[in-house]
C-alpha cells in the first residue's frame, strides 16, 4: 500500500509540475528585444501566465491581460483586468480596447508576448464594423447552444471580430509578436484557441457559413449581413 500511495504521490506531483507556468513557460520563452517588451492575454489562466512571466523575464515589461471574474490575481508589472465569461459584457470590450492601445506605436526593436488561453474569445469581445456588443452577445449565446465544437464556434466567431483571427498581432506590427499558447483545442491549434487573437488561419466566411448550415444555426440578422458582405467582397 505504502508503494502505491507513493507511486500515485509521484504522478500527482508531475501531473500539477507540468501544468506550473513557471516550470512550463522558461523553455519558451523569447531572446529580450532591444526595445520594449509588451505583454497582452486573454483567458480563464492569463493571469497566473502574467504572473509567472513577470518571474521570469530578465529585463523590463509592461502590458495588459483579461480573465474571467473571480479568476485574477495581483500581478507588479502587467495589468490585470476581468471580465465576463462565458457571455462576453461591457467589460470585455473595454479590455479589447486596452489589449489595442498597448500594442500600438510600436517599432520593429520591440517584442509583444501574447499569452493566450481558453476562455479567450468570451473575453475578448471587438465586434467588426456594423456590428454591436449586443450582436456578439447574441452570437456567443447560439453559439453555446449550438453543440458545435469549439473548433467550429471560435472558427465563426473570429469571421465578425476586429481582435480574432490574427488581428491582435496585426495591430503590432511592426514588432514581433511571440505567441504562447496553453490549448484547450482538440488538435492544438493555436489558430483556435481563443480564436487566434494572434495566430491566423485560412479558414474563410465561406467557410464559417457552412458551419452555421451544418449546425442548424439561426444567427442574429446583422450578424447574417456581415457574413454574407464579406462573402461578395471577397
Amino acid at each position: 500500500m505504502a508503494g502505491e500511495r507513493a507511486f500515485l504521490t509521484r504522478l500527482f506531483r508531475a501531473a500539477v509540475a507540468a501544468a506550473d507556468p513557471e516550470i512550463v513557460l522558461g523553455p519558451f520563452l523569447p531572446p529580450r528585444p532591444k526595445g520594449k517588451t509588451v505583454v497582452v492575454g486573454a483567458g480563464k489562466g492569463v493571469a497566473q501566465l502574467a504572473h509567472a512571466l513577470e518571474r521570469l523575464w530578465d529585463g523590463p515589461l509592461s502590458g495588459v491581460v483579461v480573465t474571467r471574474y473571480g479568476y485574477g490575481i495581483p500581478c507588479r508589472r502587467i495589468r490585470v483586468v476581468e471580465a465576463g465569461h462565458p457571455v462576453p459584457d461591457q467589460a470585455g470590450l473595454d479590455a479589447t480596447g486596452l489589449l489595442f492601445a498597448a500594442v500600438h506605436g510600436l517599432e520593429a526593436d520591440d517584442l509583444v508576448i501574447a499569452l493566450v488561453c481558453g476562455g479567450g474569445s468570451a473575453l475578448l469581445p471587438a465586434p467588426a464594423a456594423g456590428l454591436s456588443l449586443q450582436d456578439e452577445i447574441a452570437l456567443n449565446e447560439i453559439l453555446l447552444a449550438s453543440g458545435a465544437p469549439i473548433s467550429v464556434m471560435n472558427m465563426i466567431r473570429k469571421q465578425v471580430s476586429r481582435i480574432k483571427g490574427g488581428r491582435l498581432a496585426a495591430a503590432a506590427w511592426p514588432a514581433q509578436v511571440v505567441s504562447l499558447v496553453v490549448s484547450d483545442i482538440p488538435g492544438d491549434n493555436p489558430a483556435l484557441v481563443a480564436s487566434g487573437p494572434t495566430v491566423p488561419d485560412a479558414a474563410g466566411v465561406q467557410d464559417a457559413l457552412a458551419a452555421v448550415r451544418r449546425y442548424g444555426m439561426t444567427l442574429p440578422p446583422a450578424i447574417m449581413h456581415s457574413l454574407n458582405t464579406a462573402t461578395a467582397q471577397a
